[in-house]
């Protein structure tokens, strides 16, 4: 009778140990999960902020560059694209299809952009313009913060990834829920200097 008691404290003991060792794996998980997420709000922040210069930028250039209007649309519709990507990425950062399509509509941006900017050198009066020059300094300050923010936000994700990958957590992860989290890469070496927005 005494050994079935001392037998039942033993595994009483030992399942509230692996209680709690399972309460504070979890607790890790979670802890790390929002550190990305919080990553992601400063790039969504940056983003948001960049999707709301580009109308400006492009209606300023429009008295000037109005022999390019496909090129303008294109600016425009690559902004909107990124933008819906960015709001349901925003929504859930640890989704990687939503991470992944932001990516390629970050890509289609970028490449707009720079056609746009290419484009805007054969204009002299463009060139100086206070506005456009005023537009483009917030620009060139936005993907300088973009960039900080996207770097901070895969420090976290890699740090999330690596604590879900562990041992024992990556016993558990997946059955607790804890999906590997995509990082927010540049998709071409083009893409991984900001956008030339300097009229030199």
């Amino acid at each position: 009778m005494a050994v079935l008691i001392v037998g039942g404290i033993i595994f009483m003991v030992v399942l509230g140990g692996l209680v709690l060792f399972g309460i504070g794996v979890y607790n890790r998980l979670v802890t790390m999960r929002n550190r990305f997420k919080n990553a992601y709000a400063q790039i969504d922040v940056q983003l948001k902020r960049r999707y709301d210069l580009i109308p400006n930028l492009v209606e300023t250039a429009k008295s000037f560059m109005s022999h390019e209007r496909e090129t303008l649309e294109a600016v425009i519709q690559a902004r909107n694209t990124a933008q819906q990507a960015n709001q349901k990425a925003a929504q859930n950062p640890g989704d990687a299809n939503a991470v992944k399509n932001l990516m390629g509509a970050e890509a289609a941006l970028t490449g707009s952009m720079g056609k746009f900017f290419a484009l805007s050198e054969s204009y002299p009066e463009l060139k100086s313009d206070k506005t456009m020059t005023n537009l483009m300094e917030e620009l060139t300050s936005t993907e300088n913060r973009i960039a900080f923010a996207r770097q901070a936000f895969n420090d976290a994700v890699t740090k999330y990834n690596t604590g879900r990958e562990q041992f024992p957590a990556v016993v558990f992860a997946g059955a607790m829920g804890f999906q590997p989290a995509m990082l927010f890469e540049v998709e071409n070496p083009q893409e991984r200097e900001a956008v030339k927005v300097s009229f030199a």
